[in-house]
């Protein structure tokens, strides 16, 4: 087993195995870090949204070089539209002569300590063009735990595309409540409105394609693309999935 991106030495240190450099941008980099694999599981880096010169390529040079299973996490809602870039990474996948497995979570859960950290810690706001949509949001150690079941499983999950979703849908208002109360200090939920979140993740330093993907996948929300909780998780796991609390609990000490 083998970490592969683009800082190998920062990989070995947190993942205390093997690793490779793995940078989408440079194909020289993609047949070393493939070369001796069986199973593959793939991630688009968020920075990355023209995968037609990116993750596709990598991924023919992966077959190439004998990977045989392909765990790709995906996005909810991804097969049905062609606006998000892991649309076209799933219409690959399902006309490669490979096997794969495709993930399709909901809202992460720690987008709470990424993409939303600075707005939470700076000015304890969630600020995002929701409305008042709710989330049944997923821990992504709920995630790691099905993708690693998938690499070392292929045959029980060869050609599944699962959905994968949290235990409970809230708003963001509730989920400010909830670190209102964990961390003593009042958050408050600013629905933001489209031209508003633009501007505000422009002055984040976030590039034009960025801000396309995260405007898409925020709209849907007003109009619940999040909302429903599905069991496939929890049928997974054997047992149910780790609540919004769970996590948050679990790292308070990231909006201190």
């Amino acid at each position: 087993m083998r970490a592969a991106g683009t800082n190998p030495e920062r990989l070995t240190a947190s993942f205390g195995g093997p690793a490779a450099r793995l940078d989408f941008f440079d194909p020289q980099t993609f047949a070393p870090a493939a070369r001796g694999c069986s199973a593959l599981f793939l991630m688009r880096p968020p920075a990355i949204a023209a995968v037609r010169r990116t993750l596709i390529p990598f991924l023919a040079v992966a077959r190439e070089e004998g990977v045989r299973h392909v765990v790709f996490l995906s996005v909810q809602g991804a097969a049905s539209n062609p606006l998000l870039p892991h649309h076209t990474v799933e219409s690959r996948l399902c006309a490669d002569p490979g096997t794969w497995t495709i993930l399709r979570p909901g809202f992460f859960a720690q987008n709470l300590q990424d993409a939303y950290a600075r707005d939470l810690t700076e000015d304890s706001r969630l600020y995002v063009p929701a409305g008042a949509g709710r989330v049944a949001f997923i821990d992504v150690r709920d995630i790691a735990e099905v993708a690693a079941d998938a690499l070392l499983s292929p045959d029980t999950h060869e050609g599944q595309a699962y959905t994968l979703t949290g235990p409970a849908a809230l708003s963001f208002a509730e989920v400010a409540d909830l670190l209102s109360e964990l961390l003593g200090r009042r958050i408050r939920y600013e629905p933001a409105s489209v031209l508003g979140y633009v501007a505000h993740l422009r002055r984040r330093g976030l590039e034009a394609a960025q801000i396309g993907v995260m405007l898409a996948l925020h709209l849907g929300l007003r109009f619940g693309q999040a909302a429903s909780v599905d069991p496939t998780l929890a049928r997974l796991l054997g047992r149910p999935g780790r609540s919004l609390r769970e996590y948050a609990r679990d790292h308070v000490a990231a909006w201190r």
